[in-house]
Formats: structure tokens, C-alpha cells, sequence
């Protein structure tokens, strides 16, 4: 038990980011799922992408809220800096997801839900990335010297 309390509190970061990406998934999927099966039209090309822009609004705003208190633990102050940086990266793999969508569906004929799933996946792992380098970086002696 304790070597695996062990392994928990070394790996935290990443424990709470697959289970809040996870979340993000579902978060996305529901949403994007509920427009292709209630009003948007998957096999319109502006509908695909309708449905994807607000599974990304829905998910990006419940991943800013999880990821800031529950993975990266930020302790600055919620400010419009930060909630900017994080809306700007995930708005790069935005356009990746829609890039990859686009490649799929509308121009390899995949099943668009099938293609949303492994897309997910590639976007998840741009996101952390983004996210730990970019947007919740830990502060070092250098950034606070130049405050």
C-alpha cells in the first residue's frame, strides 16, 4: 500500500490529468454526440465542424476549471492572462482536431465517430503538453525577478 501511495504522489500530475482528460473526453463526446444525433447533420461538412466547435467550447471551458485546481494545481491568482493562454493552446489543437476530421471524414470517408474517438486521443496528449510547458509552467526564481 505504501509503495503504491508511492507511486500516486509521483506520477500525481498525470494520475489527475488522464482522469480529468478522460472527463474532458466525455465531456466533448456527449456534447458532440447530442449534435450529430439531435440537430447537426454529420455529412454536411459545416455541420461537422459546428458539432465539433461546441464540443470544444463545452470541454475546454469544464478542462481550464479541472486541470487549473486539480492537475497543475496553479496557485496565481485566476487571471484573464492565464485563462487566455489556456483557450489559445487549446484553440491550436482546435484546429488540429479540425484538421484531422476534415482528413478523415470528409476526405478518407471514415465513420465520423469512430475518427472522433482516435482523434481524441492525439489532442489529449497535444493538451498536456501545452499545458505543462505553456499555461501552468511553474513559476522559477527568473520569472518572479522580472516582475
Amino acid at each position: 500500500m505504501e509503495q503504491l501511495l508511492h507511486l500516486y504522489k509521483k506520477y500525481k500530475e498525470i494520475i489527475h490529468y488522464l482522469i480529468f482528460g478522460g472527463l474532458t473526453t466525455v465531456v466533448s463526446l456527449v456534447v458532440y454526440y447530442g449534435c450529430v444525433f439531435t440537430f447537426l447533420d454529420p455529412e454536411s461538412a459545416l455541420q461537422l465542424q459546428a458539432a465539433n466547435i461546441l464540443s470544444w467550447i463545452a470541454a475546454v471551458t469544464f478542462a481550464y476549471l479541472t486541470n487549473r485546481k486539480y492537475v497543475f494545481e496553479s496557485r496565481r491568482r485566476c487571471s484573464f492572462k492565464e485563462a487566455a493562454a489556456f483557450y489559445g493552446s487549446r484553440a491550436t489543437t482546435l484546429l488540429l482536431d479540425m484538421a484531422c476530421m476534415f482528413i478523415m471524414v470528409t476526405v478518407l470517408g471514415w465513420n465520423d465517430k469512430a475518427a472522433k474517438l482516435i482523434v481524441q486521443v492525439i489532442v489529449m496528449v497535444g493538451n498536456y503538453v501545452l499545458s505543462k510547458f505553456f499555461v501552468f509552467r511553474k513559476e522559477t526564481s527568473a520569472d518572479t525577478a522580472e516582475k
